[in-house]
């Protein structure tokens, strides 16, 4: 048995290069899965929905590709619609992700535009409560950027402010401006990461900033919940996404592994 790191059907990781913000389109096999589980014997299944999300209406930020891409289509085989934001160097996958929903019967409206930009993300709110007749469901704060960079003297000040006017800051603008149309019952998502809790040296601002999304949604959490809106983060370990070829370099994609031994290759979250 190979002693790289390898998915769960046993297939070592395949050490590629993009440029950012990097295409799913573009990662060479094999590929992230989206509406597929890993099962036991190295092969998948198809996600097994019961309607848990009927009638309801999605944001997802960075929905494009990867976990967002993922949680696009398993929330419409749940039964519920999405909005994607996303940049726009990543429309060739959002085309794809609106086809795949779209291919369970749901809605997906895309609105390619940079959420670095409080303005924009106040769009891509305005532009939900247009499609979806001012009801919002659920939010799902997961666009995020990181670049490998070994030592802190050699971290770029204008990396460290790009982190996090990218991680952080509009997952307030994103929260602010739709609970106003959330009601008893909605939900906001926020996707931190393991990095928070293990303090990776090597993403030392990406680290940072999942930290700050811990204690923002332990924070809102505690706001909200007296109306009934529900404010949780997932902390995702290793994920085979764009942002592995398009941030790291060939030596950490090599050692890219979990502690279990393989890294995720889904957006169900199996490794």
């Amino acid at each position: 048995m190979s002693s790289k790191p390898q998915f769960e059907s046993g297939h070592e990781i395949p050490v590629s290069s993009q440029e950012v913000p990097g295409l799913e389109s573009n990662m060479p096999n094999p590929k992230p899965l989206y509406d597929e589980i890993p099962t036991d014997d190295g092969k998948s299944q198809k996600y097994k929905a019961a309607g848990k999300l009927k009638g309801k209406n999605a944001i997802i930020t960075g929905g494009d590709s990867g976990i967002g891409r993922a949680t696009a289509v398993l929330f419409a085989m749940e039964g519920a619609n999405s909005l994607i934001a996303y940049l726009p160097e990543e429309e060739e996958d959002a085309q794809e992700t609106k086809k795949l929903v779209e291919q369970y019967g749901q809605q997906c409206h895309l609105v390619p535009t940079d959420l670095k930009d409080q303005a924009n993300c106040k769009k891509v709110v305005d532009e939900a409560v247009k499609a979806f007749n001012g009801k919002i469901d659920i939010l799902f704060n997961n666009a995020a950027y990181q670049m490998v960079v070994e030592d802190i003297k050699d971290l770029p000040e204008d990396q460290w402010l790009h982190t996090f006017n990218t991680n952080i800051h509009p997952y307030f603008f994103m929260a602010k401006y739709a609970l106003p149309h959330m009601k008893r019952g909605g939900t906001i998502i926020n996707n931190a990461s393991i990095n928070a809790y293990i303090g990776r040296p090597d993403l030392l601002d990406y680290t940072s900033t999942k930290g700050a999304i811990v204690s923002f949604t332990r924070g809102l959490s505690n706001q909200q919940v007296g109306k009934g809106i529900r404010v949780n983060a997932i902390a995702p370990g290793p994920v085979w996404t764009p942002l592995i070829p398009s941030t790291m370099p060939e030596k950490a994609q090599k050692q890219f592994t979990a502690p279990i031994g393989r890294p995720c290759r889904s957006g169900s979250g199996k490794q």
